[in-house]
């Protein structure tokens, strides 16, 4: 399979490099959306060989949805999509485990499980553990869904992600997906992913608004799809 990932990164010189890295040899490629970076995010990435788009609207959504935009616009576009983080708290080379039901097993989407996996201490704060239990559970309460996480590590079939008419510009994004993927009926599955403390402090659980706002905003995407 065609398969492209697509990486947001706000000001993650320190971590995209490594990242880029750790990625596999079968991907085709490496796009990585600049989200209005003030450090060297932009050059690290172009010297590391990925692709690197600019979107100066900041949003974890807005950076996504450019990757995608540019993927539209491709004469051959991909049959696979992958989605990770730049902080490198991700573990790239865990993508082969994350496709296979997908290659093996027809699945349409398959999200990396981090309640699943092995996480190094500290990898996530309290509100994040607590935020993507209260999430899944609702969304298995509302929605008959059977998710552990909101991992942001996750791969979904080209014309399947096309299908979901994806939204969301900032931390509703992952949600939004998942809600949408069941309610269309799309096959999924979820596999064990490794965790550890990314590089640098996160943009969201390292502050109060932060916190707050992805919070509200995964609350608020339940509430819309419901």
């Amino acid at each position: 399979m065609l398969i492209d990932v697509i990486i947001p990164a706000f000001n993650e010189a320190n971590a995209i490099g490594k990242v880029i890295a750790d990625i596999p040899e079968f991907v085709r490629n490496i796009i990585v959306v600049n989200n209005n970076s003030n450090d060297d995010t932009r050059k690290v990435g172009l010297d590391a060989g990925a692709i690197v788009l600019d979107e100066p609207q900041k949003g974890y959504g807005k950076a996504c949805l450019k990757g995608l935009s540019y993927l539209e616009q491709m004469d051959t576009p991909p049959e696979l999509v992958v989605f990770l983080d730049a902080d490198y708290s991700d573990f790239p080379e865990e993508m082969e485990k994350l496709i296979q039901p997908i290659l093996h097993e027809d699945m349409d989407m398959v999200i990396g499980s981090r309640a699943k996996g092995s996480r190094e201490n500290g990898s996530m704060t309290v509100p994040q553990v607590f935020g993507n239990w209260l999430a899944t559970k609702l969304m298995c309460k509302l929605f008959d869904a059977e998710f552990s996480d909101l991992g942001p590590f996750r791969a979904i079939r080209w014309d399947k992600l096309q299908a979901l008419n994806m939204q969301d510009v900032d931390y509703g994004w992952t949600i939004e997906m998942q809600i949408k993927a069941v309610k269309s009926g799309f096959s999924y599955t979820e596999v064990p992913v490794n965790y550890r403390k990314r590089i640098g402090v996160s943009k969201v659980s390292g502050t109060v608004k932060g916190v707050f706002g992805a919070g509200y905003k995964i609350l608020y995407t339940i509430w819309k799809y419901r």
